[in-house]
């Protein structure tokens, strides 16, 4: 197959004009930068992931593999092939070896890719029938794999691969993630279908007796959360039935429960309603949170998210994403947000995103790019011949 990109015109046009009203004079719609689209409209984007410098994309797809491409030309730089089962999460997990992937999947494996290579270098099983739907680096070594299961959290010596402990009764239903708390990486925090955020402390021998510290109840499945706030000390929640929640981790405490965060969001937006969300993202730098709505036709919207007084706000959007997509985004990647007060890592590039219409779409934030140029590659995803399987718990 041709890996090389072609410049062509693209069938929709990125700069659609439409009126969003007088009530939001704020939002800024972007335009399409590029777009890498599939031949397969079957197969979807499911995640996508940057290495620290950025200077790779790796995107994993509904046919159990993962791409590599260049962020600034778009080229195709190769598959990255052994999953045979759901990819639940990708991450570039190492900061000291920016070039190695880490992945895990519902074959009960996490496995570790080297991007120059596009080999396998490590291999670590839970062994049949444990899938694995999440997974973290971190513990006060830096060396402790965490990996979230069905009902179960284990736990691997990174170094060797060795299992190290199990952890079985804090959960009652799969682990949809797991996170090292980012200043004081002994701390684990678990989230479950079953509605609870667990925190753990991993230092020492580790068992449910013992390292169990609080237990946070969302009360509904949960889809993901985040780390926000001085210190990293606040925590997003967003639910399955598109809930949204702000905790205290430290405490335990809920700060603030969004129940019907899509109806608060719909409202705001004049030109339609918001049928699901995508993710949140965070500003550090004007200590601002945003979360991320979607619609079924592939748009995108910036909400932010006052949390002044106890009972919070959702805002009028601040960015609009439209023009490229026709289906539903699972995964953003932003880069820089200038006018959103995030310092620009790439300029002119707002973000990347990727989704069930199997487009991965580069945004500009640059009002003066000619944004009506893309180019396309047919060699982002080949067909598989299995049935093809989503997420399990995607909320979508």
């Amino acid at each position: 197959m041709d890996t090389e990109p072609v410049d062509m015109e693209m069938e929709v046009d990125p700069e659609v004009d439409m009126d969003v009203g007088e009530s939001i004079p704020s939002s800024k719609r972007l335009a399409v930068k590029n777009t890498i689209q599939t031949n397969f409209g079957d197969d979807y984007v499911f995640q996508i992931a940057s290495s620290p410098e950025f200077s790779t994309l790796a995107v994993s797809l509904s046919t159990n593999t993962i791409k590599l491409y260049s962020p600034v030309t778009g080229q195709f730089l190769g598959d990255c092939e052994g999953h045979h089962d759901t990819i639940h999460e990708i991450s570039f997990s190492m900061p000291s070896s920016p070039h190695l992937l880490c992945s895990c999947s519902s074959d009960a494996t996490v496995r570790t890719w080297d991007t120059r290579t596009f080999k396998q270098v490590s291999l670590i099983k839970a062994g049949s029938p444990q899938e694995i739907f999440s997974f973290c680096i971190g513990g006060s070594s830096n060396n402790l794999l965490a990996g979230g299961g069905k009902a179960q959290i284990l736990f691997w010596d990174w170094r060797n691969g060795k299992q190290v402990a199990c952890l079985e009764e804090s959960h009652m239903e799969d682990v949809t993630q797991v996170r090292f708390t980012p200043n004081q990486l002994n701390k684990l925090i678990s989230a479950s279908v079953d509605g609870l955020l667990c925190l753990f402390d991993t230092n020492g021998h580790i068992d449910d007796d013992n390292n169990l510290e609080s237990v946070m109840n969302v009360g509904t499945s949960i889809g993901k959360f985040g780390f926000f706030g001085e210190k990293n000390h606040k925590l997003w929640c967003l639910t399955h039935i598109e809930t949204l929640s702000i905790w205290d981790w430290r405490d335990g405490r809920r700060d603030i429960n969004f129940e019907n965060a899509k109806t608060l969001a719909s409202e705001k937006w004049n030109p339609g309603l918001i049928d699901y969300f995508v993710d949140c993202h965070y500003s550090e730098t004007d200590d601002r949170l945003w979360v991320i709505g979607g619609t079924g036709a592939g748009t995108l919207v910036y909400f932010p998210v006052n949390l002044t007084d106890h009972r919070g706000a959702i805002g009028s959007p601040e960015a609009i994403l439209e023009g490229a997509h026709t289906g539903v985004v699972r995964t953003v990647l932003p880069v820089s947000m200038p006018h959103l007060g995030i310092v620009p890592e790439k300029k002119g590039v707002f973000g990347w995103t990727g989704g069930e219409d199997g487009r991965l779409c580069c945004w500009s934030s640059d009002e003066g790019v000619a944004a009506n140029r893309s180019w396309i590659t047919s060699t982002l995803v080949m067909k598989s011949p299995r049935v093809r399987s989503k997420n399990r718990h995607g909320p979508y």
